[in-house]
């Protein structure tokens, strides 16, 4: 078992459950930034397909994509904070308690992440990097490792989208899928990340045990 000193979490769709929020957010980017509104049906259909398609069915150019990142984030502070998948908490603490470093990658930002997670939850998480463009998450891991001081094989990244997954094999950390986000699993599967978690226990339990093989291998 591949031993793990550092685990890096996506945050919306992984930990917290924004998919109520972000279509209205999506609504509202859409008057501002006019992009083409998609059907419900045609959302649940872009679940399937990699954000590159999910851009292009936009109709969305590229240029606009900072502009739309920064009112989004801006927006994101002043809502109600999504609420956590259920068993996330319990699954924070089970890391933890494991002796792995707990990070968080988004493009959300810090201030509203720490906010839908409280106090205790957020004092968890040792290393934040927020505030991530659309691809500019590999970045954000290569940071968030520098401060954990880990080596980049000690280091494992989870996340709900296609992009999570790309982003992890372009900063050179293994990459773990969950299903219950985004993405369907078909789509995740097909990029073919190192794990694929089916549930929060599922997760806890396994990288619990990475962590669990990692500290055994520096006491031995």
């Amino acid at each position: 078992m591949t031993p793990y000193k550092l685990a890096i979490f996506d945050f919306d769709g992984t930990l917290a459950d924004s998919s109520a929020w972000m279509l209205v957010a999506f609504t509202a980017c859409a008057d501002k930034f006019g992009f083409r509104k998609l059907s419900r049906d045609e959302i649940e259909a872009l679940r399937g397909q990699d954000n590159r398609a999910i851009l292009c069915a936009l109709e969305l150019p590229m240029w606009k994509l900072p502009a739309i990142a920064k009112h989004v984030r801006a927006m994101a502070a002043e809502a109600e904070p999504p609420p956590l998948f259920a068993g996330a908490p319990d699954a924070l603490r089970a890391l933890k308690a494991s002796g792995l470093t707990l990070g968080v990658v988004s493009s959300n930002s810090e201030y509203a992440i720490r906010r839908a997670l409280g106090p205790e939850l957020a004092a968890l998480i040792d290393h934040y990097a927020c505030d991530a463009s659309i691809f500019g998450k590999p970045g954000k891991f290569r940071q968030l490792i520098k401060a954990a001081r880990v080596k980049r094989a000690e280091v494992v990244a989870v996340g709900d989208e296609t992009r999570d997954i790309e982003a992890a094999r372009k900063a050179g950390v293994a990459c773990a899928a969950v299903t219950w986000g985004y993405a369907t699993e078909r789509v995740l599967r097909d990029f073919a990340p190192d794990f694929v978690f089916a549930s929060m226990e599922d997760m806890a339990a396994q990288l619990g045990a990475m962590a669990d093989a990692g500290r055994a291998g520096a006491e031995s």
